[in-house]
This record gives C-alpha cells, structure tokens and sequence, in this order.
C-alpha cells in the first residue's frame, strides 16, 4: 500500500481503537449498574451512559472518518490492501454511513431512555405489573422507530424492522428469517410429538434445595473446566450476580453474570455456562485485531452459537454430566448422593413446554423465539399495540406450547431485551442454534473423538476447534459467509434438528 494510503488507513484505525476504548468504558460502567450500583443511583448512571453513548457516536461520524474512507476507497487504494483491511474499511464505511444518518439527540434520548426502561422494567417485573413499565416501553419503541426509519434508507432495506434486525445479523430480513423459522418450526413440532408420547423423565432431582454457597462452588467447576478465568495473574474474567444473566467485555476484561435459585441449580450451571461461551469468544479473538472492526463478533447470531454450544451441545452432553455429577455430589452434600447418572442425564435433558425462556430445553426453545420474532415484527409493522402485547403474548404461549402464563412477570416482562431497546435481537438465539448445529457436524468430522476427552474433564479439543474456526475469523465475515467458510455449505435446519432427534431418541427411547 502506497504511504499516502497506509497513512490514511492508520488515522482510520486510531480513530476506530478511542471509540472501543469508550464504548468499553462504557460497557464497564453498564457491568457495574447491574451488578454493583445502589438503587437511587440509576438517574445518575442513565446519564452518564447516554453522554458515553452520544461521545461514541460522534466520534464516529467525524467527517475526517468519511475523508479517509474515500481516499482509501478509490480503485487503486483497495487493489493495493490485504483482505483484512478492505473488511476493515468496508466495515467502518458501514458504521460511519449508518451513524451519520441519526440526529445526536436521538442517539442521545435512546441511550438515556433505555437506562430508565431497564430501572423500570425491574421494578415492575417485581410487582408483576405491566402497568410500571408500559410507558417506558412504548417510548422505547417509539425512538427505536425513529432510529429504524432513517436507517432503512442508508442499509437498503425493504422494512424498518428488517434494519433493525441487520444491526443484530448482516443480511437477515424479515422474510428470510420466518421462512426458516417455519421449517425450524415444523421440525421442532414433529419431534415435541415423539416426546409428548413418551414417558416423561423424573426431574424432581432438579429442583432439591441447593445452597447459594454450594451452587457457587459448582460455578467454580464449570468456569474451570471450559478454561474461564477468575482468578490468579492471568485472570481475565469474574462472575457476578444479577437478575438477568449477561456477559459483558473485550478481549482481555470480559465478565460474566448469573442468578443463582436455590430450587434450581440447574439454572445457574448452564448460564455459566452459557455466558462462558460468549466470554470464551469475546477473549480468543485474534489478538492482532485488537482494536480493529475484524477483531469483534461475526454477528449476535454467530455469538450465540459458541454460548449455547458451549451450554448445550456440550454441557447438556452425557459426556459431560458424567464429568460433572461427582463434583455437583461433592458441592452439595447429601443433597444428590442417591442420583444416578443415567437419571440424570435423562432429567437435564428433559423436553417439554415451559414458560420461561431461559429455562426452556433444547426443543421447545426455538419455539419460545419464534413467538417474540412475531410479536416485535408485528409491533413495528403496525399490526400489534404496546397495550395488547401482554394477551398477544399469552396467546402464542398457548398456540406454541401449550402453556398458560399466570401473570406478566413471567410472560411479556420475563426478558430484559425490550427495555433494553434490543428490537430484533431475539432470532439471533434460534440462528444461534442452527449456527451451532452446523458447527457441532464438522466438529464430529474434525475431532471425532471430542465427546471422550469432555468425559475426562478435557474442554480444550472443543475449545481448541472453535477457537481454530470460529473465533480466530473475527469479523472478517458476513455469518452466512463465515458458515461457509467454516464448514464448506450454507446454511441449513437439518444438522441441528438431527441433533435433536439423537438426543430426543437417547432420552426418550
């Protein structure tokens, strides 16, 4: 690359590395709201997020960003660069566009409006009354709308949804998620039909009292088996209690949370687990591409695959619970000594309705996204009011999985992500899973014997493939092309629902 060029590229990149280094700050701020901050301290905290936010944004938008996008984009300064730097100006020219479009003051009012829902959310969700949060989430929606209408343009989409679901998943729309979901859909119904005529697994196991400060020991075991650190000079991570598990970082500080039920220690185990997927992702990015927009996640749906393989196609595994169940008897005393493993496997493993969506197995989960893919696209659509989200989402509930949900708390508010402003989040979950379901087949190719280290305790031919395939590409592709890359096809439902059949099979008979 020509020196005019390559300096014009490292300005880019300075440029790039202040605005991480913000939006992490920022990212360390929002940790200590939900895990640290005293309750009157929200108003304060809103405020500062939105001013980090609003800096962000600005910086961004810097028409010297867009100077020196134009001359690196001319024909002979793109001939001239490596496939990581035209990714990397391809993506700040998207960034930069995109950004430009919205008033600051509505970057701004988002920021500092999602900080109140968020407050509010919590406390309604505690008095299971919808009636506290309504407002919020209407003015959520409200300047989410806004923010849609002015991106639909600059991304080219056909819809406002449709640009807000690009912010989560590059290329995705609308209609080409429900068409996959209707064959997730309908493959997932098939095989709930064989479990609804099976004989259900006793899960009583399940829900024996465990402890606090057991079931923080077992998180101890399940951070040191997928090679989560906590602890020591090499520490690059902690883990933290919140109402709503997350994880949250960059590289070298990425921390994660969970919620411990003494009725269900199974909750905290795998959202340890899961969000030690996400976190095992955010670190093991190459380190090369530190600061860099290649050195970040393909997509929500892509993290998504590595948390919920890491929670379910191994740590729901009879493998690893054959590892884990001595350590779960010898963390909770008396409390597991009768459990035998092949009931235990089979009660983990377990499929059948729910309410809840972070508690839902492996089959009925998708259905569980499906219904708040509908709900958000028809609120955005105009089909669906703020005031009739609570009976719409009763309804699917029931349509879906045949449930009955007994107040709001544990329907419409049981999610952070809508007053979070996360519109078009959700399908990442279900993307996630056939992201995984693909992975976890050229896993079986590539490591064939991976399940018999799991058993022995040994994560790292897991976390070695993926680190290899998956994270070591960064952003340097689009999902659909880096499900390409990775495993030589496009995108298909069929590996994840085999998956599911072989373990509905293995449970179930």
């Amino acid at each position: 690359m020509a020196s005019k060029l390559l300096k014009e590229y490292h300005k880019l990149l300075a440029r790039y590395k202040e605005m991480i280094v913000l939006r992490t700050a920022g990212d360390i701020v929002y940790w200590d709201m939900e895990t640290k901050m005293p309750p009157s301290g929200l108003e304060l905290r809103s405020e500062q997020l939105s001013l980090l936010g609003l800096m962000s944004h600005k910086m961004l938008v810097d028409p010297q960003i867009g100077r020196s996008l134009s001359i690196l984009e001319k024909e002979k300064g793109l001939a001239d660069m490596t496939e990581e730097q035209r990714r990397n100006v391809h993506l700040m020219r998207k960034y930069h566009d995109e950004e430009s479009k919205l008033p600051d003051r509505l970057v701004a009012d988002m920021s500092k409006q999602q900080i109140l829902s968020v407050g509010a959310w919590k406390r309604a969700k505690a008095a299971k009354d919808f009636s506290q949060f309504r407002d919020h989430l209407l003015k959520n929606i409200e300047l989410k709308e806004k923010a849609a209408a002015i991106l639909m343009e600059v991304k080219g989409t056909k819809t406002p949804y449709d640009a807000l679901l690009d912010m989560y998943e590059p290329g995705m729309t609308a209609d080409s998620i429900s068409k996959v979901f209707k064959g997730m859909r309908d493959g997932l119904i098939k095989i709930m039909k064989k479990v609804n005529a099976s004989e259900r697994p006793d899960t009583s196991m399940l829900n024996r009292k465990v402890p606090v400060s057991a079931q923080r020991r077992i998180s101890e075991v399940a951070m040191g088996f997928i090679g989560y650190r906590t602890s020591g000079p090499e520490a690059w991570g902690r883990l933290d209690e919140t109402e709503h598990p997350f994880s949250n970082g960059y590289y070298t500080d990425v921390r994660i949370t969970t919620h411990y039920h003494e009725d269900n220690f199974k909750s905290s185990l795998f959202s340890v687990l899961h969000e030690g997927g996400h976190a095992l992702y955010e670190h093991d990015l190459p380190a090369e591409w530190m600061f860099q927009p290649i050195g970040s996640a393909a997509s929500y749906g892509v993290h998504e695959s590595q948390s919920r393989f890491v929670e379910n196609m191994v740590g729901r595994s009879p493998e690893f619970l054959s590892f884990m169940l001595p350590k779960l008897k010898k963390a909770t005393g008396k409390v597991l000594a009768d459990v035998e493993l092949e009931d235990f496997v089979r009660a983990v493993n377990m499929a059948g309705p729910s309410k809840i969506r972070i508690e839902a197995d492996e089959v009925t989960y998708g259905l569980h996204i499906i219904a708040r893919f509908e709900l958000e696209r028809d609120v955005f659509t105009g089909k669906l009011r703020v005031d009739e989200l609570p009976q719409a989402w009763n309804e699917k509930y029931s349509q879906y999985l045949g449930v009955d949900v007994d107040n709001d708390s544990e329907g419409v508010m049981q999610d952070t992500h809508w007053a979070g402003g996360s519109f078009g989040y959700f399908p990442s979950y279900a993307l996630g899973n056939l992201y995984g379901g693909m992975f976890l087949r050229k896993l079986d190719k590539d490591v064939p014997d991976w399940r018999d280290e799991v058993a022995k305790g040994r994560f790292s031919p897991v976390g070695g493939w993926l680190a290899e395939n998956v994270h070591s590409r960064g952003n340097l592709y689009d999902p659909a092309d880096l499900i390409k890359v990775v495993t030589g096809e496009s995108l298909s439902i069929k590996p994840f629902l085999d998956y599911l059949k072989t373990k509905v099979d293995s449970v179930y008979g």
